[in-house]
């Protein structure tokens, strides 16, 4: 009980601060790229009523979620446009963010038309997986790189496999079935890539 107030409150005080900030600029970027490293929570619409509790709606909650799990996904793969060496690894992070910003953008206008006015939810409350690609240079960072993205990828498709249970919308479902399909489908690939550094 004391963990679901704390959620609470950190949800009303995002929100509160939210509600004090510039709407962002109609044509400002949304390729998911993070200006000084703030919480990705600052993306999320600016639903300045209300904060919504673990008791919220559970799709708004997983779209709370996982267009947080998004970001973290593009922008590691942003990361490896630029640090990767292997050119199979760079086409598979620029596919990454192609299509994981599609999805956000997405989950942003469902948000937005489902649940106006609503405030940001404490989430669904499950393991994301890993959110940052390790700092260790004695390991290729292809290697580091790819053994995060399995570790985010798995958390995406916990997420989605979840929502298919829980989900009362179609469309959510429908995007759950995709993230497991195309997720699951690199995590093979990036297995593979790790068999032969």
């Amino acid at each position: 009980m004391r963990f679901r107030w704390i959620l609470v409150c950190v949800a009303l005080f995002v929100t509160a601060c939210s509600g004090t900030q510039s709407a962002p600029a109609a044509d400002a970027p949304t390729d998911g790229a993070s200006n000084d490293g703030a919480s990705t929570l600052h993306e999320m619409p600016d639903h300045s009523a209300h904060a919504m509790g673990e008791d919220g709606p559970y799709d708004a909650r997983f779209i709370d979620s996982m267009i947080i799990h998004h970001r973290g996904a593009v922008e590691m793969a942003q990361e490896a446009l630029e640090k990767a060496e292997r050119p199979e690894l760079k086409q598979m992070a620029q596919a990454i963010i192609d299509a994981q910003n599609t999805e956000i953008d997405q989950m942003r206008a469902w948000r937005e038309e489902w649940y106006p006015g609503e405030g940001i939810s404490a989430g669904i409350g499950m393991d994301m997986g890993a959110m940052v690609v390790p700092d260790d240079a004695s390991i290729p960072y292809d290697v580091r790189w790819s053994e995060a993205m399995i570790e985010h990828h798995l958390g995406a498709v916990s997420m989605a496999k979840d929502a298919l249970e829980k989900s009362s919308r179609e469309e959510i479902k429908e995007l759950a079935r995709t993230i497991i399909q195309t997720q699951e489908a690199e995590i093979a690939q990036m297995r593979v890539w790790l068999t032969n550094p």
